[in-house]
């Protein structure tokens, strides 16, 4: 099995370029990440190259911290707009593989209208470059008053917007603390599913530890035959490679 470190949250005492670097220095078969606007793309494209390995993702602009996203938000139109367009020019730069088009705060009677509107544009404006777009329910303890935050939510999104191009970002991690039954539930939505992410429950750090049972989980993830890198999305203290005894074990997991 694969992994992709989310250098959203791992090695964020290391530059872009340089957190890429370490990824491939301790065996991760991707990266992927939030917010890399900061860094330019010629120096991302520069320790891709030098690892062999690939972006998977990063997000839309998500406003100031408090907002989480854009793009379900009525009156932010024109911002939610840019950052998709940010993000999709930023992608195509690095040749990142998915956008996640972050929601935001609201619960807005529009929202969902305003959100469906978005993915059709982001849908329309990726497919010159099949690039993949991806939604996320967030859980409402880590993410209290964020518009996307269930599966049937977002699968009732989905099957709206009716676009080859967008899927569902399955976060292990959020799932288990809104609904549970992970296996179940990612079997019977594997066909919508674009990515994949880990993390402990309830602490949000390494996996392998905590309520869920990932040696479980990933082997059923296997046999279901999910070939792309798992997002390893989970937060450190202190140094990284100081949290990653689970890689070499998970990896051996088989993929049918």
């Amino acid at each position: 099995m694969q992994f992709s470190a989310n250098l959203g949250f791992l090695w964020t005492d290391l530059s872009l370029p340089d957190a890429i670097r370490a990824a491939a220095q301790s065996g991760f078969d991707a990266v992927e990440c939030h917010w890399p606007y900061a860094t330019p793309a010629r120096d991302v494209i520069t320790a891709l190259q030098e690892t062999k390995l690939e972006m998977l993702g990063l997000n839309t602009h998500r406003g100031n911290q408090a907002e989480n996203g854009l793009s379900a938000v009525p009156g932010r139109e024109p911002e939610a707009m840019a950052a998709i367009d940010q993000a999709l020019e930023y992608a195509v730069a690095i040749g990142a593989k998915s956008i996640h088009v972050m929601a935001g705060i609201t619960s807005h009677p529009e929202a969902h209208s305003v959100f469906c509107h978005h993915l059709r544009y982001a849908c329309q404006q990726a497919m010159p470059h099949n690039i993949q777009i991806l939604i996320e329910p967030l859980n409402p303890y880590d993410a209290p008053g964020y518009f996307l935050n269930s599966s049937s939510q977002a699968m009732t999104i989905i099957e709206e917007v009716n676009h080859p191009l967008l899927r569902l970002m399955f976060d292990c991690y959020h799932y288990q603390i809104i609904q549970g039954d992970i296996c179940r539930s990612f079997e019977q939505l594997l066909p919508y599913i674009g990515h994949v992410q880990i993390a402990a429950v309830p602490t949000r750090k390494e996996p392998g530890a905590g309520e869920i049972n990932y040696a479980y989980i990933l082997a059923k993830i296997g046999e279901l035959g999910w070939k792309r890198p798992i997002g390893a999305e989970y937060k450190t203290q202190g140094s990284t490679e100081l949290t990653l005894d689970w890689l070499a074990k998970f990896k051996t997991i088989p993929v049918y």
